[in-house]
């Protein structure tokens, strides 16, 4: 779950695994998965920054530490 603003800064929580697709047009516009449209007040790269910490949370993202790694 990530914590976002609507417009008129009421704050709520979104479920990332729903998101289809995140567009500024100039407001950030996130679409779900059912075609639902939400307005919010983060910037595109605020949204994507916290779906992507997220995703690494729950192990949908994981985070490869590059140190003492053998090339493959």
């Amino acid at each position: 779950m990530i914590s976002l603003s609507k417009l008129n800064g009421q704050p709520f929580t979104f479920n990332a695994i729903y998101i289809e697709h995140i567009q500024s047009n100039p407001d950030t516009t996130i679409t779900t998965t059912s075609g639902r449209t939400f307005l919010v007040k983060e910037s595109e790269e605020e949204v994507v920054r916290q779906v992507k910490k997220f995703y690494q949370q729950i192990g949908l993202l994981r985070v490869v530490d590059k140190v003492g790694e053998k090339d493959r």
